[in-house]
């Protein structure tokens, strides 16, 4: 694999306020330096502002925790055979009213997935029957079901409650992946779609990956306190904790640290209420570093169906 360049991870939100990005640049000598978490910024130019980061004939290695890929049940469905190609669809012609989510069960169809718009009265059942799916492991993707050690995660398509992902993706699929996809920008490929990361991680090429700090939480040593009043990683105490485990992590694999983001993670990110989208932008950043360095497989999927519509989340095992 040709190192990249650039790593980056962007913590995403349907929010602009609250989605952060941290990025690591690689020297002359090989080593990766990594800098504090920073806004997102400008959808428009964000791919532009990366590539020119990167410089002529740089490689970046994107990260983004919003779900690319369909479920493949849901894919037969409608007639998608690939991913990338309907996502360049999708918001035009037959797929105009795909990222409108729906208010009402009547309005829910395999063109218009997303439900519900507001909550009271809304129910999982409603999404099942108008999708003409049998359970909600239907309606995820195979690496987002339950494994040991991790539950399963909320279906695509859902788009209620603190867990769901639905508008998250939404926000991605149609406001950074979609035009840029329908734009024919060079270079840009998404992983796994397009083959092997060390296949695509290559001069001049934008790689973009899913990836999650929750899944990266293990493989750095990251430990979260769940439930009660212990709190988690909306706590700045928990945050700093694992601050020390993350900044040990970095000594380990050769990765050198900004001096503010030092003091970032020696401080939990400060007490603001966007310490936890700071700290997890850290915490993917990272895990993708982790998987760059060959600490950790990428988890590469060789089945057809997986690789051409469902997509894999970076870092994860496929075998499980």
């Amino acid at each position: 694999m040709h190192p990249p360049t650039l790593v980056v991870h962007a913590d995403w939100s349907s929010g602009s306020a609250k989605r952060w990005m941290a990025r690591a640049s690689r020297g002359a000598d090989g080593v990766y330096r990594a800098g504090a978490p920073e806004p997102v910024g400008d959808l428009a130019t964000f791919f532009d502002r990366l590539r020119g980061a990167a410089g002529d004939g740089g490689c970046v290695l994107l990260g983004v925790d919003f779900p690319i890929g369909l479920p493949l049940a849901h894919a037969r469905k409608a007639g998608i055979t690939s991913f990338p190609d309907a996502l360049a669809e999708f918001g035009a012609g037959e797929w105009r009213r795909f990222y409108e989510v729906c208010s009402t069960p009547q309005e829910i169809s395999l063109h218009r997935p997303f439900y519900p718009a507001r909550p009271g009265g809304a129910r999982q059942q409603h999404l099942l029957a108008g999708l003409g799916a049998a359970s909600m492991d239907a309606l995820r993707r195979q690496c987002e079901r339950a494994y040991p050690g991790r539950r399963a995660a909320a279906p695509l398509f859902w788009t209620l409650g603190g867990q769901q992902v639905g508008k998250a993706a939404i926000s991605g699929w149609r406001d950074l992946l979609g035009p840029a996809l329908r734009s024919g920008r060079p270079g840009l490929l998404l992983w796994p779609f397009a083959g092997r990361l060390d296949r695509l991680c290559a001069p001049g090429h934008i790689v973009v990956a899913e990836s999650y700090p929750a899944e990266f939480y293990g493989h750095l040593g990251v430990v979260l306190r769940s439930g009660g009043r212990g709190g988690g990683k909306r706590v700045q105490s928990v945050r700093k904790a694992n601050g020390l485990v993350l900044s040990a992590w970095a000594a380990r694999a050769g990765v050198e640290l900004d001096p503010l983001l030092t003091g970032q993670l020696q401080d939990g990110f400060g007490g603001a209420p966007d310490g936890e989208d700071r700290f997890d932008a850290v915490v993917g950043l990272f895990g993708m570093l982790n998987v760059v360095l060959g600490r950790q497989p990428p988890g590469e999927v060789s089945d057809g169906p997986l690789r051409a519509i469902e997509g894999w989340i970076l870092g994860q095992a496929v075998s499980r």
